[in-house]
């Protein structure tokens, strides 16, 4: 057996996959395990609270690497209030360059009311006969089996009759706001911003993702900007977790609504 798995490579793929999930169900039922003694400790015990350390000390800390902005010298002039590279006489406060932070109204109310029906029919009648056939008509009868007319020959009856419908009735609101930080700045001075924002409750995390393009112009003198006035706006609100994995479709039900064909 083992020689045929070192002759054939894909086998010995197959075996090494098997070798690898039998490892990782071993290491989820220690690690379940585990949990289940943890929790039994527990028991008539209040819960502890953690305890405070570093961040940068922690298993699996990763520092954060965001878009920077091209360091600019700053020079005054003698006697004068006026600093060179500022837009304005006073600092403004809105979102310009690449790793400003800016505010993201999100108000969304979408709905839509469709409501298609089609039918079509249509009908043929095909007959064909011989009459005449430069004299063969008697050998054509003496092929055929006895009693066959010629002149019915061929009768041909078709109905066809489609009817399609469809009602489309969907409402969607959505309304919250999130920061988002600026990543690019297009040659036009346009801006490409990009936030996301994640909170866990309990085994549940809501996850909120906005993408888009935006003017300078448009952002308010608070720093905000209204998702209506973003282009190629992409936005996700969703979740992740025990609840979301109890009411999402097995994988199995995905893969037999795909594959069956009725």
């Amino acid at each position: 057996m083992f020689s045929k798995i070192i002759r054939k490579p894909s086998n010995l793929i197959d075996f090494t996959k098997c070798l690898k999930a039998g490892l990782i169900t071993l290491l989820a039922l220690s690690s379940a395990a585990c949990s289940h003694l943890d929790k039994l400790s527990e028991i008539g015990e209040t819960p502890k609270l953690s305890a405070i350390e570093s961040p940068v000390e922690k298993p699996g800390y990763r520092p954060v690497s965001m878009p920077m902005p091209e360091p600019e010298e700053v020079s005054y002039n003698p006697n004068s209030l006026w600093r060179n590279g500022s837009r304005s006489f006073f600092k403004d406060q809105r979102a310009r360059k690449v790793g400003d932070i800016i505010t993201v109204m999100i108000e969304i109310t979408d709905k839509a009311e469709i409501d298609n029906e089609s039918t079509r029919d249509r009908s043929g009648t095909t007959s064909a006969g011989i009459d005449a056939l430069a004299g063969y008509t008697s050998l054509i009868k003496k092929i055929l089996p006895k009693g066959t007319d010629l002149t019915t020959l061929v009768d041909v009856n078709s109905t066809q009759t489609d009817k399609g419908s469809g009602t489309v009735d969907r409402e969607e609101k959505l309304t919250t706001k999130m920061a988002a930080v600026v990543m690019q700045e297009l040659p036009n001075g346009n801006l490409v911003i990009e936030g996301r924002q994640e909170i866990r409750v309990n085994h549940e995390i809501r996850e909120i993702i906005v993408a888009g393009v935006i003017r300078p112009e448009d952002v308010s003198s608070l720093n905000t900007i209204d998702i209506s006035k973003i282009a190629e706006a992409r936005v996700s609100y969703g979740g992740r977790g025990h609840i979301t994995n109890v009411q999402a479709p097995r994988y199995g039900s995905q893969v037999l609504d795909v594959l069956l064909p009725f």
